[in-house]
C-alpha cells in the first residue's frame, strides 16, 4: 500500500507492506521505518466490528497509614516516682552488657568507658557523660537490658 503524506509543504510517499502487522514497516525515500501504532488508533477490521466498552481506571493505591510511634519500654526506676534520675546512664538500645569498667565507688572522667552493651553482634562502649563518682552499678555482665534501663548511677 502507497499512502502520500504531506509534511509542511513537502509531499512523501510513504509504501507500507502491512498494516497489521507489528511491527508496522514503512519505508519513505528508501528508508524503512519500524512503526509502533497506539492500538486505541489502529483498529483491525474484526476489532472495529466490535462494541466499543468503557475504559475502567484502577484507582491509585493508598498510601500506607502511618504508624504511630512505638511507645518506649518501662526503664528501671531510681526511687524517684518512675523516671531515672538525671545522674542515671541508661541503655541507650536492648542488648546485652558483656563487660563492666568500672566499680561503685570510682571516679571517673567524661567520656570514659562504663561498660560495653553488645547489641546486633556489635558491642557498643557505653561512656560517661560527665565527670563524677560511681553510686551504683546496676547491671552484671551477661544481663539482659533494655532500652532506657539505668545501667549506672552517679553520686549527687
Amino acid at each position: 500500500m502507497i499512502i502520500r503524506v504531506k509534511i509542511q509543504d513537502k509531499e512523501y510517499e510513504v509504501e507500507i507492506a502491512d498494516l497489521n502487522g507489528r511491527p508496522v514497516l514503512a519505508t519513505v525515500e528508501g528508508q524503512t521505518f519500524e512503526v509502533w501504532p497506539d492500538e486505541q488508533f489502529a483498529a483491525a477490521p474484526a476489532a472495529a466490528a466490535a462494541p466499543a466498552r468503557p475504559v475502567i481506571e484502577k484507582p491509585a493505591p493508598c498510601p500506607p497509614a502511618p504508624c504511630p510511634p512505638a511507645p518506649y519500654p518501662p526503664a528501671a526506676t531510681t526511687g524517684n516516682g518512675g523516671a531515672p534520675s538525671a545522674n542515671a546512664i541508661t541503655a541507650p538500645i536492648p542488648g546485652v552488657i558483656v563487660a563492666i569498667a568500672v566499680k561503685e565507688g570510682q571516679s571517673v572522667a567524661s567520656g570514659e568507658e562504663l561498660c560495653t552493651l553488645e547489641a546486633m553482634k556489635m558491642k557498643n562502649a557505653i561512656r560517661a557523660s560527665r565527670a563524677g563518682k560511681i553510686a551504683a552499678v546496676k547491671v552484671a555482665v551477661g544481663d539482659h537490658v533494655r532500652h532506657g534501663q539505668v545501667l549506672v548511677e552517679f553520686s549527687e
